[in-house]
C-alpha cells in the first residue's frame, strides 16, 4: 500500500463536489476522486451526464413532436412526420460529452489538484483507499458520491435490451415498443419522452396510480392524463425478462392477485428509484452513521456523524446524504459546505425549507412544501384554506383552450402562511416559482398576491388567482 497525503482537502465525487474547489484552495493540495459514470466513465456527476440535463434535452423535442395535439384544439392542422432519434441523441451528447471531457481535462491540469479516476473506499472519516492500492489521507473531507439506479433481482435483468436512466438515452434507435417499470418521477419523465417521440409505451406500477408521493389531487390528475396518452397497468411487478428470437424481449409480470401476464417489448427501462452510494464508498465500515435508507447522516452544518456526534471537517452533500435527491439542493449544500470548509470558526447551517421540484413529463408537474394531507396532519384540517385554480379559467388558459392544467395552493387560514403549492400543466415549473419566493421570504398569501403587479393576460395569472382564492386575513395596511 502506498500512503499519499495528507491533502488539505479530499473530495469523493465530481458532481456538485467539483464546485468545492474554489480559489481558496489554489495554494493548497486537493484530491478529487471519481471513477466516473459506470456506463461511460464520464466526469461531472449524474445531473450533467445521465440526469437532469440530457433528460430535459429530450423533453423539448418530445414536446415539439406533440404539437399537433394542441394545434388541433386551436383549429390548426399539423403533423409530426418523424422523430430522428440518432440526430436528437447526437445533438445532446455532442454537447454534454464535450463539457464532461473539458471539465475533467481542466481539473487534471491544475497543479494543486490530483484527479483520482478510480473507485475509492473510506478507511476512516478522513482517508480512503483506491482500487490501485493507494491510501489517501486529508485534513478535511467531503463525500459527494451521489446515487445510482435500483435494479430488481429478477431473471434477465442483465440482458442488453434492459436499461436504466444511466444507459437508456444512448441507445442506437428509438424503440418501437418500450416497457417502463416504475411510477415515480424518472419513470414518468421517460414515459412522456418516448410516447411523445412515437414509441408504444407500456408503463407498469406496483400500486394504483402514478406519482403517488405527490398531493392526491395532482397524482390523480396526472394518472388520468398518463392513462390517456400511453398504456398504464397498475398493481403489476416485474418477475423476469426473456429474450425472444427477433431481438426483443418478453417481460413476465405478476399482478397483485397473483396472475401472470406478459408484455412484448423491444426495450425495457427500469426506473424504480435510486439508492445512495454510501455502500459503494464504505461509509458504514468507516463508522459513519447512516439513515435506514442508506443516506449518510449529517448535522445542520452538513458534518457527517459518528454515534450521533458531528465529525469536524468531514462533510457529506448531495444524493449520498440528502433525502430530496435534487441537483438544486446539492448545489445549495455545496455552497454551504464550501463556506464551512473555508471558515470552520463561522459555520453556516444548511437550509432545507421550501424546496421545489419539477417532473418534466407530459404534462409537467411542479411542487413545493406540504401536500394537503400533510398540512392537515400538521396544523389541523380546520385551519387550512385551499384553492385549486384551473388554467382554463384565466385569459391565457382560454387562449390555449386548456382543459386540464391546475394550480393548487395550501395556506393557514389564520395568518395566510403558505404551506405548499402543487401544479400540473404547461410551464408549471415556472408558474410555481413566485410561491417558492413567497415561502422562502416569509410573505403571506395576500401580500404575495397583491404586493406586486402580475402581467395581464400572461399565464402567470394562474398563480395570482390561486393565491387570491385563499381565505386568509387581509393585513392592516394591505397592498392594493
Amino acid at each position: 500500500m502506498n500512503p499519499v497525503g495528507p491533502y488539505d482537502l479530499a473530495i469523493i465525487g465530481s458532481g456538485s463536489g467539483n464546485s468545492l474547489i474554489t480559489p481558496y484552495w489554489d495554494q493548497k493540495r486537493v484530491a478529487l476522486a471519481d471513477q466516473g459514470i459506470p456506463s461511460t466513465g464520464a466526469f461531472g456527476g449524474t445531473c450533467l451526464n445521465v440526469g437532469c440535463i440530457p433528460t430535459k434535452m429530450y423533453v423539448r423535442p418530445a414536446a415539439l413532436a406533440r404539437a399537433p395535439e394542441e394545434a388541433a384544439r386551436l383549429g390548426v392542422t399539423m403533423t409530426t412526420e418523424h422523430a430522428d432519434w440518432p440526430a436528437i441523441r447526437d445533438r445532446i451528447f455532442s454537447r454534454i460529452d464535450a463539457i464532461s471531457a473539458g471539465g475533467r481535462d481542466y481539473r487534471d491540469r491544475l497543479e494543486n489538484v490530483d484527479l483520482i479516476a478510480e473507485r475509492v473506499t473510506l478507511t476512516s472519516p478522513r482517508s480512503f483507499r483506491t482500487t490501485s492500492g493507494n491510501e489517501v489521507t486529508a485534513e478535511q473531507m467531503v463525500i459527494a458520491a451521489g446515487s445510482r439506479p435500483v435494479l430488481p433481482d429478477v431473471p434477465g435483468i442483465e440482458l442488453p435490451q434492459v436499461h436504466t436512466s444511466d444507459t437508456i438515452m444512448r441507445i442506437d434507435e428509438l424503440p418501437r415498443r418500450i416497457l417502463i417499470v416504475g411510477g415515480g418521477y424518472i419513470a414518468c419523465e421517460f414515459a412522456g419522452i418516448f410516447s411523445g417521440l412515437g414509441s408504444e409505451v407500456t408503463q407498469i406500477n406496483r400500486s394504483v396510480g402514478l406519482m403517488n408521493q405527490l398531493d392526491q389531487e395532482i397524482s390523480e390528475a396526472y394518472s388520468a392524463q398518463a392513462e390517456a396518452n400511453w398504456s398504464v397497468r397498475y398493481q403489476r411487478t416485474l418477475a423476469g425478462i426473456v429474450e425472444d428470437a427477433h431481438g426483443g424481449v418478453t417481460a413476465q409480470l405478476v399482478t397483485s392477485d397473483g396472475r401472470a401476464e406478459e408484455v412484448q417489448a423491444d426495450t425495457v427501462l427500469i426506473a424504480i428509484g435510486r439508492v445512495p452510494n454510501s455502500d459503494s464508498v464504505g461509509a458504514a465500515d468507516a463508522g459513519l452513521d447512516l439513515h435506514p435508507d442508506g443516506r449518510i447522516a449529517v448535522d445542520e452544518y452538513l458534518r457527517v456523524q459518528i454515534d450521533g456526534e458531528p465529525v469536524e471537517g468531514v462533510y457529506a452533500i448531495g444524493d449520498i446524504s440528502s433525502a430530496p435527491m435534487l441537483k438544486h439542493v446539492a448545489n445549495h449544500e455545496a455552497r454551504v459546505a464550501a463556506h464551512n470548509l473555508e471558515n470552520p470558526q463561522h459555520l453556516r447551517r444548511v437550509r432545507h425549507e421550501a424546496i421545489p421540484a419539477a417532473i418534466f413529463s407530459h404534462p409537467e408537474i411542479a411542487v413545493v412544501g406540504l401536500t394537503e394531507a400533510q398540512a392537515a396532519e400538521q396544523i389541523g384540517a380546520e385551519h387550512l384554506t385551499v384553492k385549486t385554480q384551473r388554467y382554463g379559467d384565466t385569459a391565457y388558459g382560454w387562449a390555449m383552450e386548456d382543459q386540464t392544467g391546475i394550480m393548487k395552493v395550501i395556506a393557514d387560514r389564520r395568518d395566510g402562511h403558505i404551506l405548499g403549492a402543487h401544479a400540473i400543466g404547461y410551464q408549471s415549473s415556472n408558474l410555481i416559482q413566485p410561491i417558492v419566493h413567497a415561502m422562502s421570504f416569509g410573505q403571506d398569501a395576500y401580500t404575495a398576491a397583491r404586493g406586486q403587479y402580475w402581467i395581464h393576460p400572461a399565464l402567470m395569472e394562474v398563480t395570482e388567482n390561486a393565491l387570491l382564492g385563499l381565505e386568509v386575513p387581509i393585513p392592516a395596511e394591505p397592498p392594493l
